[in-house]
């Protein structure tokens, strides 16, 4: 029982490791990447819609991305949405497409940029620390319903103790990396 408690703690903070990865991949540095519109939602017919399932979006150089909408009277919302988001990045509309050139990041963007990284990596660590403070308490929980042994409650809270070590190690090494992604010149 307590075995199943520390793998699904492992599934879970895992899980928390690859959202916080997925998070920074949406954080602008000097290059084009889809993945900078990842977290764009454009007000299509009233509902809130990501971007990627409105559009293709194409990085046909390092420092530009296309958005080629499947319907092209939703063209002038896309647009909106871009310019209402934080990307901090103008589009040129032709009619059919959108441009959107990735200029180079100042040293002030690149800091503050850093600093969303940060509170990414700190919501990431977060995640992982819940899912810690849940077997935690489902571990006293057995404990005290006489499920389990104290000398095992121990053992597993020492587990999940070392799990949540190891996961927050891997969050702030992902941080570590972006971080000298964002700063690179």
């Amino acid at each position: 029982m307590l075995e199943d408690l520390l793998k699904d703690a492992g599934r879970r903070m895992a899980k928390s490791v690859e959202a916080t990865k997925h998070e920074f991949a949406s954080i602008r540095t000097g290059r084009a990447s889809a993945a900078l519109l990842d977290r764009i939602h454009v007000d299509y017919y009233g509902t809130r819609t990501p971007l990627n399932q409105l559009a293709t979006v194409g990085v046909p150089e390092a420092r530009m991305l296309t958005i080629t909408p499947y319907d092209k009277s939703s063209l002038k919302e896309v647009e909106r949405a871009i310019m209402e988001s934080d990307l901090g990045i103008t589009p040129s509309n032709d009619g059919a497409m959108i441009r959107l050139p990735i200029p180079a990041l100042t040293e002030e963007r690149r800091k503050d940029l850093v600093k969303v990284a940060h509170r990414i990596a700190e919501d990431g660590r977060i995640a992982v620390r819940n899912v810690r403070r849940d077997v935690l308490h489902h571990t006293k929980e057995m404990e005290k319903n006489g499920e389990a042994g104290a000398d095992d409650v121990h053992r597993a809270d020492a587990g999940v103790q070392k799990l949540t070590d190891e996961h927050v190690q891997l969050i702030d090494a992902a941080l570590k990396h972006k971080e000298e992604e964002i700063m690179e010149v």
